[in-house]
C-alpha cells in the first residue's frame, strides 16, 4: 500500500468513526466553509458548513441501522453505499464526497432511492431539523 493509499485509509477510517460516533464536533470541523451540500430534496446545493453540518447531524439521527457497504476512493473523490432503515422502510444510497488538500470536505452529494424511501426520509429530515430550529 503507498502512501497515499495509506492517507486515503487513515481518512476513511476517521469519517467511520465521525458518523458511527456521532462526533457532531468533529464532523463540523471536516466541513469547509463554503461547502456545498447537495441533496434530493432541494433544488440546488445549500452552502456553507453550519447547514451542511445541520443536514449530516439529523441525517445520523434519522436513519436506522445504517451501514456503509461498497466504498470507491480516488483520491479526493469518494464514493460511499450505504443501506438505512427509515422507519418501517429500507433505503440504499451513496454518498458522493470531495475533499480539498487539506482533508475538508468541499461538495457532499447525497442520492437514495427507492422513491417511497425517499420520501419517508424526507419527512422524517424535515421534522428532525424543524425540531433542531433549522429552516431551510
Amino acid at each position: 500500500m503507498n502512501s497515499h493509499s495509506e492517507h486515503q485509509q487513515a481518512r476513511l477510517a476517521e469519517w467511520h468513526r465521525v458518523v458511527f460516533a456521532q462526533d457532531y464536533a468533529a464532523l463540523s470541523a471536516l466541513l469547509a466553509p463554503d461547502v456545498q451540500f447537495r441533496s434530493p430534496f432541494f433544488w440546488k446545493a445549500k452552502t456553507g458548513a453550519a447547514i451542511a453540518a445541520a443536514i449530516l447531524t439529523a441525517a445520523t439521527t434519522v436513519f436506522d441501522d445504517f451501514t456503509y457497504h461498497r466504498e470507491w476512493l480516488d483520491g479526493n473523490d469518494w464514493a460511499l453505499e450505504f443501506s438505512a432503515q427509515v422507519g418501517e422502510l429500507s433505503v440504499k444510497g451513496i454518498d458522493l464526497i470531495r475533499w480539498d488538500d487539506a482533508g475538508r470536505i468541499i461538495d457532499f452529494e447525497v442520492l437514495v432511492r427507492p422513491a417511497n424511501g425517499l420520501q419517508a426520509l424526507g419527512m422524517a429530515m424535515a421534522a428532525k431539523l424543524a425540531e433542531m430550529g433549522v429552516s431551510l
